[in-house]
């Protein structure tokens, strides 16, 4: 099964988001990262059985949010389509005079999801050992390596502690060395789907605006850098996605 477990589908990014996801053959997560994005998973998890969602405050807007978001996101934990908090974390590629408060929120976020017992997205740029760091201080909480761009070695070590890695149309490119290794070194059942849509859209259509659909695209890159028919990678991570989200969908 089909799972997209990371795209944002939003009107800002899309003339019909509707046309979108009934044009994807499988299930999708798309997910928060600000009041506006929030309110919109809400309202499309709502409209569309196979759209879930995660909400969650980026890092990038760790100095717009306020005590009403976190309240906005615990008040919609309980709508069983919302199946996560995410997308959160820390990223330093941008701006680095607010690392203080970027731990701050990644952390309170995560203890909103110990209280759920839900998984965390996370978004990781630039950031690899602090975010690391933080997460290791949580044992028992499931995280997703959203977009995940580190070493091998680094995705060895997390994937010994659960946490899943997830993979989109960077390993397309041509120049995707280190996560092509990734993929080869991992195994599969560490392995999540994604497409970062409207972003990062895989080969051969780099350049243009992504889609859920192109998660088919990946998955058949994976197959082919693993030498495994695309179906096995296909159930596998779709096992993956409904374990880790604990999805309430037929296998």
């Amino acid at each position: 099964m089909l799972i997209d477990t990371h795209c944002h589908l939003s009107k800002d990014d899309y003339e019909n988001v509707d046309e979108i996801i009934k044009n994807m053959d499988g299930y999708m997560i798309t997910a928060g990262s600000d009041d506006k994005s929030n309110l919109e998973v809400i309202e499309l998890v709502n409209k569309y059985d196979n759209v879930f969602g995660v909400l969650g405050i980026h890092p990038e807007s760790v100095t717009e949010y306020s005590e009403e978001s976190i309240q906005f996101i615990e008040r919609n934990l309980d709508n069983p389509k919302i199946v996560g908090i995410g997308e959160v974390g820390l990223d330093y590629y941008w701006d680095k005079t607010h690392i203080a408060e970027q731990k701050e929120l990644f952390i309170k976020q995560i203890e909103i999801a110990n209280k759920r017992n839900l998984p965390v997205v996370i978004h990781s740029r630039d950031a690899t050992l602090d975010t690391i760091e933080i997460i290791n201080k949580y044992p028992n909480t499931k995280f997703i390596f959203h977009c995940y761009s580190a070493s091998l070695e680094i995705a060895k070590e997390l994937v010994k502690r659960g946490v899943k890695l997830g993979i989109g149309g960077v390993v397309t490119f041509k120049n995707s060395i280190k996560l092509k290794e990734v993929v080869k070194g991992i195994n599969l059942e560490d392995l999540l789907l994604e497409t970062d849509s409207p972003y990062l859209t895989p080969e051969p259509y780099r350049g243009k605006k992504n889609k859920p659909a192109n998660i088919l695209l990946v998955a058949q890159k994976i197959a082919e850098l693993k030498d495994i028919p695309v179906d096995k990678v296909i159930e596998v991570t779709g096992k993956n996605a409904i374990a880790q989200f604990d999805l309430n969908i037929p296998l």
